[in-house]
Parts: C-alpha cells; structure tokens; sequence
C-alpha cells in the first residue's frame, strides 16, 4: 500500500503578510514557501522547524470563506502545537505577545495552555506527558 501523509492544511487569514508576521516572528516558525499566483493570490506555507506538515496560509476569496476566519474549528481548539519543554515556549512565546487564554494546566496527557491567534482560532500549546 503506497504510504500517506499530511502535507498541508489551509488556514483562512485576512492578509498574507500579518499573518507571516505572526507565524515566522512570534511563533518562529519558518516561512516554507511564498510563491505569487496572481496580483491577490499567493502560495504561502509555514511550518514549525523540522515539522513535515505545513500550513498554507490562504486570503478568502469571497464572504463565506472570510466568515470562516477566526472560527475554523467551531469555536473550539483547532490546532495543536506540541513542544518538548513547554516551559522555555511558554515563557518565550508570552514574552512575545501571544495571547494566552487559559493558563498552563497539567494534564493526564500533557501540560497544555491555550492561545488564540491574531485572526481568533484558539491553539494548544502542549508538551506531552512522559510515560
């Protein structure tokens, strides 16, 4: 059976650029690719260092999809970064400006804070419990 991965997943921002601002210099993640596709379009893709899966940072092209910004996951946590010393990344990260709207709690499966982005989708920083 041929192998399958994740490769991308699309978050709807309101601007290519403030949204490269956050990702690349708050959260440091490297900026993977930025290819222009037309005058408004462009292929914008970042990813944590070392991460195989991408984010495509994509501008809405009509109404539903810039309703959709802020609330991808409904109003729950979306999306999940996982760190290995949740500690220097919390402190980093809140020295940084990252708006965190729960404070670390240690969990069964990990010690987790909740963030919100910019653009409002809500964000788990979590380093998980060793076994």
């Amino acid at each position: 059976m041929t192998a399958v991965r994740i490769a991308t997943v699309t978050l709807v921002v309101p601007d290519y650029d403030e949204a490269i601002s956050f990702f690349v210099g708050t959260l440091g993640f490297e900026l993977r690719e930025d290819t222009r596709l037309s005058e408004t379009k462009r292929w914008v893709r970042v990813a944590p260092a070392g991460a195989e899966t991408t984010i495509l940072l994509a501008q809405p092209k009509d109404e539903t999809e810039r309703a959709a910004i802020g609330n991808q996951a409904g109003g729950r946590v979306g999306f999940f970064l996982e760190v290995t010393d949740f500690d220097d990344t919390y402190q980093a990260y809140a020295e940084r400006g990252v708006d965190f709207v729960r404070a670390p709690m240690r969990e069964p499966y990990g010690t987790v804070a909740v963030f919100r982005d910019p653009f409002g989708n809500l964000w788990d920083l979590i380093e998980p419990a060793r076994d």
